[in-house]
C-alpha cells in the first residue's frame, strides 16, 4: 500500500507518491475509495485530479512533440529559402564583379582614361 509520508501533507507530496495513490485507488469502488481517503487524510477530489493529470500526462508530451516537429519543419523550410536567396545574391555579386573586371580590362586595352 502506498502511503507517502514523512509527516508531510498531501500538497507537498511529489508526483511519484501521487501516482502511487492513483494506482492504489484506481480499481476501488466508491466505498473503498472513501475509506482509503479517510485513512490517509485525503479527499476524493484530490485523487480524481491526480488521476486526470496522470491520464493526460502522455497526451501533453505528444502534443508538444507534434508542435515542435511542426516548428522544426517550418524552420528548415525557412533556412532552405534563405539559402536559395543567398545563392542568388552571391551569383549576382559574382556577375557584377566580373563585369567590373571586364570594364577595367577593356579600358586598359583601349587606353580609355575615362572613369564610368
Amino acid at each position: 500500500m502506498a502511503t507517502p509520508g514523512n509527516g508531510q501533507t498531501s500538497d507537498k507530496w511529489g508526483s511519484q507518491e501521487k501516482f502511487l495513490i492513483v494506482m492504489e485507488t484506481f480499481t476501488m469502488n466508491e466505498t473503498e475509495l472513501a475509506e482509503s481517503c479517510h485513512k490517509k487524510g485525503l479527499y476524493r477530489e484530490q485523487i480524481e485530479a491526480w488521476r486526470t493529470a496522470c491520464l493526460q500526462a502522455n497526451g501533453q508530451v505528444f502534443d508538444q512533440s507534434k508542435q515542435l516537429n511542426g516548428a522544426l519543419k517550418e524552420e528548415q523550410k525557412r533556412a532552405k529559402q534563405l539559402e536559395k536567396e543567398l545563392q542568388k545574391k552571391e551569383k549576382a555579386l559574382a556577375e557584377a564583379a566580373a563585369v567590373l573586371l571586364l570594364r577595367k580590362k577593356a579600358q586598359a586595352i583601349l587606353g580609355d582614361d575615362e572613369e564610368e
